[in-house]
């Protein structure tokens, strides 16, 4: 697996840009304030499901992309510190018990 983009980075390239939108026009449109879009730009924040919902409604992709990007995003870093995670490793259920 590749590392994947922020989805701050897709919305900055994909659709600010292209709409010559300013950081400040896209949050007024999306009822964000400008620190809330630009610090996801920036990758400081992710994309919360209200957040997936606006762009959704803004016709920016569906609310379940975003969500499933950011998701991508999240666990593909959380591999790269997997070696640091410590745990307790369990037994499998027994299949028996779970039917």
């Amino acid at each position: 697996m590749f590392n994947p983009p922020h989805p701050g980075e897709i919305i900055r390239e994909d659709y600010l840009k292209p709409l010559g939108l300013t950081v400040t026009a896209a949050a007024a449109g999306l009822h964000v304030t400008r620190k809330t879009l630009s610090d996801l730009l920036n990758g400081h924040s992710g994309v919360s499901p209200e957040m997936a919902i606006r762009l959704e409604k803004a016709n920016w992709t569906t609310a379940d992309h975003w969500l499933r990007m950011q998701m991508q995003y999240d666990l593909w870093h959380a591999r790269q510190r997997a070696l640091a995670i410590d745990i307790v490793p369990f037994s499998a259920p027994d299949e028996r018990a779970l039917a």
